[in-house]
């Protein structure tokens, strides 16, 4: 899978480092469950610093969120600690809809207020009677909540992304909760109750934890990192470079070799590349349209010249006489040099199959059959529609 992660990354701006980055994209997948959905698999993006400091986390990180004051009497740090997420609002908030309220003296007016404060108290005493010494929310923790929970010695972020989040979700075992009230853990009550809970209620747990959590500087900005995650089915990969666009374009490039690692997993038939493939083909294709007659054979002969475009493009973005290599695989292959193709490193031609230049067959199989579609489609038009009117109009 590495080979394969190192072919994609061959002709991109972070080739020199393809080695390092293939290792990344194949932990990263491999953290994944068995329906291997990359949602789970965070990329965060850090200018600053040389590409190979960029890290692999086997777990959460994401950037520091807004915080209040406060925050910085918070502990920065946990071993197994326990883990509450919310979706829930922990701070004051005035009325959302136009309303009128008359009181006719201070103690009415007093007794509103007192509503208000006893509210968002009994939210923050709910989170902390959990027991929970994280609590994270993808809405807002104002700054009466952050003081609370920094007295109480608990670390508290609010504005947490919302893939981040499910992430955390996901790699703890907790699950988000949209309200403070009755927030007791389901898992400790089937020993209690008759008769016993079902198996989807037992399983159901409101904390989350982890191994360690610290808040570390990372480049310019502060991370949140959840590692030693107990479902560990989850991983983040953080990026430094220089510049901006050089990070943009190593994130495409990551993702592009993320995908084909993924492409590997599913399927473990590996072809070479280099053009190796389409070379094959071309030549198995010419001597089978020797034996078809009609048209048919010219149909089959055109396919057969129109497969050996993919070597004799990648020869010349390589700046090799595209003329020469074809002629070179021709005959090589005409000799039973099944995996022979464009050494782009070199110039001329080698065995890619031995040189580590692989592709997962799915792939090549997929573009082979989406390029014969669109030009079947292509084919099929046969005549062209105009509207004079709009013509003239232009």
């Amino acid at each position: 899978m590495e080979k394969c992660a190192a072919t994609s990354l061959n002709s991109k701006l972070i080739s020199d480092q393809s080695a390092f980055f293939s290792k990344m994209a194949v932990d990263a997948v491999l953290k994944l469950e068995d329906d291997l959905d990359l949602n789970m698999v965070g990329i965060k993006k850090e200018q600053g610093g040389s590409v190979q400091d960029s890290m692999f986390i086997e777990g959460v990180a994401f950037k520091k969120t807004f915080s209040y004051a406060g925050f910085e009497q918070q502990p920065k740090a946990f071993t197994n600690p326990k883990i509450l997420l919310l979706n829930v609002e922990l701070e004051l908030k005035r009325e959302k809809e136009n309303a009128e309220v008359r009181v006719e003296s201070t103690e009415e007016y007093q007794r509103i207020v007192d509503a208000e404060w006893k509210i968002i108290y009994e939210k923050l005493d709910n989170c902390v009677k959990t027991g929970a010494q994280i609590v994270l929310s993808r809405l807002a923790i104002g700054d009466l909540g952050t003081q609370y929970f920094a007295d109480r010695g608990i670390f508290c972020a609010g504005r947490v992304p919302d893939e981040d989040l499910k992430r955390v979700s996901k790699a703890t075992g907790g699950s988000i909760q949209t309200t403070t009230n009755n927030l007791t853990d389901k898992s400790k009550l089937h020993h209690d109750s008759f008769p016993p809970l079902p198996p989807q209620l037992i399983l159901y747990k409101v904390l989350g934890t982890c191994a360690k959590f610290e808040e570390r500087q990372i480049g310019g900005q502060r991370y949140n990192l959840f590692t030693g995650c107990p479902n560990g089915k989850t991983a983040t990969i953080i990026l430094r470079g220089g510049g901006e666009h050089f990070i943009e374009e190593a994130d495409r490039s990551l993702h592009d070799a993320i995908m084909v690692v993924k492409r590997a997993v599913k399927h473990s038939d590996v072809v070479a590349g280099g053009g190796a493939i389409e070379a094959e083909l071309s030549k198995y294709l010419h001597e089978y349209s020797k034996t078809i007659a009609g048209k048919e054979q010219m149909i089959v002969a055109a396919f057969a010249k129109a497969l050996e475009v993919i070597p004799r493009q990648l020869a010349q973005n390589a700046g090799i006489d595209p003329t020469d290599v074809i002629n070179q695989l021709r005959k090589k292959h005409a000799e039973g040099g099944v995996w022979w193709g464009v050494d782009l490193a070199n110039g001329g031609i080698c065995d890619c199959m031995a040189s580590f230049v692989w592709e997962p067959a799915l792939v090549r199989l997929n573009a082979l059959e989406a390029a014969t579609e669109a030009a079947c489609l292509i084919l099929s038009v046969d005549e062209t529609v105009h509207n004079p009117a709009a013509e003239q109009s232009t």
